[in-house]
């Protein structure tokens, strides 16, 4: 076990370690021990493997009271990691001893992003200001650099889609003019800027502002978006290439970003079982899934600074980043150096160095099947579409995934309290039950728990809910039957309303105030 004292101390050193917080998201954005990773009990088996990749690494196992981390550490320890420990009392024990809690998500990139605001003096423009400038026909580009998915939801009206990790390396084909001005907007703050500063530091010569609050500022202004946009950014060009090389050579001269040859990572990846590391690649996820290094993550390198939290876990890691050349490894390793990772580098000559010196690739979305899958599977009993006959039907997916289409019937359980919550619905453990989720895996490993909890007769929906939808069975929608408190997705702020978005812009403004620590700034959780 773990004090809060022995946690804190074990944070403030430079022992390699990884704190996780098991419970889901909603919970964590409520509070939670600043630059603890983000990792429901749910994923443990999916996600850990990527998040840890050395099992002798010390884990701190955070939760409310402690019966979440108790529930896990089996989990972990046939998971082959050796030095599992758990905050002792929960985070109930750490706000006893007068420890802070942070609210918010991806806390660290939003404190870092509100610091560069206020270092680098990021020019901005008011909602207003550019609503005027739109309808006096000014010279202008707007991009939008969030995910497609994002800015298809909504957008400034006119914006072109540049994910932020694309901007220096796409920018010069959407600017033909020294005077145009280039706008940078994403949904709040942190990617507007941090987008803005990658263009202003590639020396060009247009004015390039950030819009102020992002598409919540212009909805809060009264303005309308755009929905359903479809302007993505044009393909990258030999003069794209040569401009987002230049600046991507600058900023690793002046930031002193490291590189890594393709022998020096293949040495790196045969030691990760004892040193933890991360191989992030950078790009768009039609050329992750054309082609990339074997192993390494998709993080396009907006998001990998926007959400590092969700990706790098153990502090102090080796991280390696590649793309297909230079400029979007070498501004993402700027901006994660500058955040305080100090062992970041730039696979050098990129994908094609990595490719000539024989190092494997993989292509598609590869998903490791979660740990424990194939003992789970030999044990269940399976039943097709159609075999339900009169069991008691759970869906154990994410709340929203349930919500848009489960078995008709089913009831929702989130799988992270399982052994908890399964009594209370299922009091005779003679009944059948038959598990699903949306493509069999949650399930089966959920189907395990039961048997070893004394349900003789579970099951697993064969396939999941995929399969009954494609053998033609209807689908119930909403959130018709949910047995446990649905706190695994996080709405965003501008999904809730408009208090929310201003509730939600004030956290992020002043996270920096006067330079205090995000501990003092963030506002107390809402009930």
């Amino acid at each position: 076990m773990s004090d809060p004292d022995r946690l804190a101390a074990l944070m403030g050193s430079d022992t390699p370690h990884a704190v996780l917080d098991l419970r889901e998201r909603a919970a964590y954005e409520r509070g939670h021990v600043y630059r603890a990773t983000p990792l429901p009990r749910r994923l443990l088996e999916f996600r850990l493997p990527q998040l840890v990749t050395a099992p002798g690494t010390p884990i701190v196992l955070c939760d409310e009271d402690g019966r979440l981390a108790a529930l896990a550490r089996p989990t972990l320890a046939a998971m082959g990691y050796t030095d599992v420990r758990a905050l002792a009392g929960g985070l109930a024990a750490w706000r006893a001893a007068g420890r802070p809690l942070v609210q918010g998500l991806n806390v660290p990139s939003k404190v870092f992003g509100e610091r560069a605001l206020h270092a680098m003096k990021t020019p901005q423009i008011g909602p207003r200001e550019l609503e005027a400038r739109i309808a006096r026909g000014d010279d202008l580009v707007i991009v939008d650099a969030r995910t497609p998915e994002e800015y298809a939801r909504g957008c400034i009206p006119g914006a072109i889609s540049v994910p932020g990790g694309e901007l220096v390396l796409r920018i010069a084909e959407l600017v033909e003019r020294p005077d145009t001005t280039i706008v940078v907007h994403c949904g709040g703050r942190t990617r507007s800027y941090l987008g803005a500063e990658s263009l202003r530091r590639m020396k060009l010569p247009n004015p390039v502002v950030a819009l102020e609050n992002g598409t919540m500022g212009w909805t809060l202004a009264g303005l309308e978006l755009e929905r359903g946009a479809a302007r993505w950014a044009p393909p990258v060009t030999a003069r794209g290439r040569a401009a987002g090389a230049l600046a991507a050579k600058r900023v690793a001269a002046e930031d002193g970003v490291s590189f890594v040859t393709p022998d020096e990572l293949r040495d790196l990846q045969a030691r990760r079982e004892r040193e933890n590391l991360y191989v992030l690649d950078v790009r768009t996820a039609d050329e992750y899934a054309a082609g990339h290094v074997a192993g390494a993550v998709w993080a396009p390198g907006g998001q990998a600074v926007q959400a590092t939290d969700e990706y790098v876990a153990v502090r102090a890691a080796r991280i390696v980043l590649a793309c297909d050349g230079l400029a979007r490894s070498v501004l993402t390793a700027s901006w994660l150096r500058r955040m305080g990772h100090p062992r970041v580098a730039v696979l050098a000559g990129g994908l094609g160095a990595w490719e000539q010196a024989g190092g494997a690739l993989e292509r598609g979305r590869p998903a490791p099947a979660p740990s424990g899958l194939d003992a789970a599977r030999a044990s269940a009993r399976r039943v097709r579409p159609g075999d339900l006959g009169d069991a008691l039907a759970l869906d154990v997916d994410q709340s929203d995934a349930y919500a848009r289409g489960h078995v008709p019937g089913a009831g929702w359980l989130c799988r992270s309290r399982l052994e908890l919550t399964i009594g209370a619905v299922a009091p005779d453990r003679a009944r059948p039950v038959v598990v699903t989720c949306g493509d069999g895996l949650a399930s089966t490993l959920a189907a395990a728990t039961l048997a070893a909890l004394g349900y003789p007769a579970v099951a697993v929906l064969d396939g999941g809910t995929r399969a009954w939808a494609e053998a033609g069975r209807p689908l119930e929608r909403g959130a018709t039957r949910l047995l446990d408190e649905p706190d695994d997705v996080v709405p965003k702020p501008y999904e809730r309303g408009r208090e929310a978005m201003e509730r939600y812009l004030r956290w992020e403004e002043h996270l920096d105030d006067e330079g205090r620590s995000p501990h003092e700034l963030l506002p107390r959780a809402r009930p």
